[in-house]
Formats: C-alpha cells, sequence, structure tokens
C-alpha cells in the first residue's frame, strides 16, 4: 500500500476557496482505479492550511494517480499556497491496528 500526502497552506482569504476545490477533487480522487480511501483534512493548528491524503492499493496505481489529467487539477491548487507545498510519498509494508495496541499494553 501507499501513502499520499499534499499539505497546502493558503492565505485566510482564500481558505473557503481552496476548501471547496480540495472537496470537490476529492470525489473524482476516490474512484480512480486502486483508491482505497481519500480524505481532506484541515489543521487544526493553522485553519488556513489543508492535508490532501489518498491511500492506494499500490505503488503502480498511484503512480497512474499522478500521470491522470485529474491530478493536474491538485497541482494548480498548489499554485495557490502561501507557502511551498509539502508532498510526501511513503510505502507501507505492513499495518496493525489495535492488536498492536493490545500487545504494547500486554507487555508492560
Amino acid at each position: 500500500m501507499m501513502i499520499e500526502s499534499v499539505e497546502i497552506a493558503v492565505r485566510p482569504a482564500n481558505r473557503e476557496e481552496l476548501r471547496r476545490a480540495l472537496t470537490a477533487w476529492r470525489g473524482p480522487a476516490e474512484v480512480e482505479s486502486g483508491c482505497l480511501s481519500c480524505r481532506i483534512l484541515q489543521d487544526a493548528n493553522d485553519p488556513n492550511a489543508f492535508c490532501y491524503e489518498a491511500k492506494w492499493r499500490s505503488e503502480e496505481d498511484l503512480l497512474c494517480h499522478l500521470r491522470s489529467d485529474h491530478y493536474k487539477h491538485l497541482l494548480f491548487l498548489m499554485d495557490m499556497a502561501a507557502r511551498p507545498p509539502l508532498i510526501e510519498f511513503h510505502s507501507v509494508v505492513e499495518t496493525a491496528g489495535l492488536d498492536l495496541v493490545q500487545r504494547a499494553r500486554n507487555a508492560a
């Protein structure tokens, strides 16, 4: 699995415009082949900063997404940024859940 994370911070005057644009952009991204989940988050410490996060089934699915015409719209939204956007891609080998918390708590 691959996790894509894009953080965009804008000036206060552009906050609502970016929020609406990201929300509209998310829908088509969610239905792309290989997209497991997609969400838009607003930073609690900086209300002018938003994060788009998506989980992809494979690196190949992510690369198809990055090459898509749809992704160009996200690149255009990054142009609104008040500071350079933060873009990260994480390769996930294993995912754990509550079972890991339980093992850690029982080991103490």
